[in-house]
């Protein structure tokens, strides 16, 4: 089986509540790690996510501090998707 990470950066226009976080993030933008690795058995290759960090805190935000905490997918697409109404 073989592993990937691939790293995306997501724009947070207002601060942001995600699950697990006693505080709210700040607007910004923040670097996300995917893991993902072979679906075995099939014709072609297909990649199955099997966890996804944010890195904390923002980009630029002067920060020595980073963290990487573990988030759901789909609490980050919540998260992104409620940012942008």
């Amino acid at each position: 089986m073989t592993t990937r990470t691939t790293q995306s950066t997501v724009r947070f226009s207002s601060a942001v509540r995600l699950p697990g976080l006693d505080e709210p993030l700040p607007a910004g933008d923040y670097l996300v790690d995917q893991d993902e690795e072979t679906i075995d058995d099939l014709s072609r290759i297909a990649w199955r996510r099997t966890g996804a960090f944010i890195h904390i805190p923002a980009i630029g935000s002067g920060s020595l501090t980073r963290q990487m905490l573990p988030i759901a997918p789909a609490d980050l697409e919540a998260a992104l998707e409620k940012d942008r109404t």
